[in-house]
């Protein structure tokens, strides 16, 4: 019987939880992690997406980053899809695509589902080594209609930033001005497989690695699309690499359907007028969020 009115007969004598007892638990875990990768005894899918792996290792660090680091406020989660396909669309900023990166664990971690994103990338991801191992196992694949349409097909979360490297690559004094979509690729896949697009503004990348000038000379010499100048690159080494404390805002707004346009998947003028629909929702919650937050680097 229990000593005591409320106590539970299965807890008598159970032994009370140590310090050490969650450090125990996590090595191993961690050991019993190590030995499914060294075994093989996991899974990925035809695009090399690794769940285990993401969700294991890939996430937390991410999760660090966008939580105590940038202090990410996170706004109308409820607007993405609990199933079934979503193409999420983008703003693209920072000099670094940390914003591609924290938006899949942001997704994962505040979506009543969980859902995953798979995030379409530039040919020059997939042609760094290590780094192109960590796009594929983390989700990511080729920023093409084919692997788009794919992956919407399936039912799948496909997050794209149609700036590209112009957005990622613009100067400080361009902040918060979003660049052209490009051929609007992004909207032709989702008219065809009839997904409905999510557009979300992010506020706070441009801020943490500020470009105050672009060496080009350089850049085409190292064949990359811009060599950064910001206040601790290249001046400090490797420690110019680490991001400014800014202050990150996410909102992910009403989502843009599309099945009643599939038909009109190959009419330029129909995919023009969407993705200028999509880029004027993003550009205008951009500027409602900046309102929100007059101090980048505020609590």
């Amino acid at each position: 019987m229990p000593d005591r009115p409320g106590e539970d007969v299965e807890t008598v004598g159970a032994v009370p939880d140590r310090p050490g007892d969650p450090w125990d638990r996590r090595v191993a875990a961690g050991l019993a992690f190590l030995r499914k990768r060294l075994s093989g005894d996991y899974e990925v899918d035809e695009f090399g997406f690794d769940p285990e792996l993401t969700g294991t290792v890939l996430h937390p660090i991410l999760r660090r980053l966008y939580r105590d680091w940038f202090r990410t406020e996170v706004t109308g989660i409820e607007n993405v899809p609990v199933d079934g396909a979503g193409l999420v669309v983008g703003n693209h900023s920072g000099t670094v695509a940390l914003d591609a990166l924290v938006l899949s664990a942001v997704l994962h971690d505040r979506h009543p589902a969980r859902r995953y994103l798979r995030l379409l990338g530039a040919d020059l991801v997939f042609r760094i080594p290590v780094v192109s191992e960590l796009a594929r196992k983390s989700g990511g694949t080729v920023a093409c209609n084919a692997d788009a349409e794919r992956l919407l097909g399936t039912g799948e979360l496909v997050g794209v930033f149609p700036e590209g490297f112009k957005g990622i690559g613009k100067l400080y004094a361009d902040r918060y001005r979003l660049q052209r979509f490009g051929r609007g690729g992004f909207v032709s896949a989702a008219l065809r497989t009839g997904t409905p697009i999510v557009p979300v503004a992010i506020v706070g990348a441009e801020e943490t690695y500020p470009m105050l000038a672009d060496i080009k000379p350089l850049a085409r010499l190292l064949k990359l699309p811009y060599f950064p100048v910001t206040p601790t690159f290249p001046w400090l080494g490797p420690l110019g690499m680490v991001p400014l404390p800014s202050k990150w805002l996410i909102e992910f707004c009403p989502p843009i359907p599309t099945a009643h346009l599939t038909d009109a998947a190959d009419d330029p003028l129909v995919v023009f007028n969407l993705a200028d629909q999509v880029r004027e929702t993003i550009q205008q919650t951009v500027h409602q969020l900046l309102e929100r937050r007059p101090d980048p680097f505020g609590p």
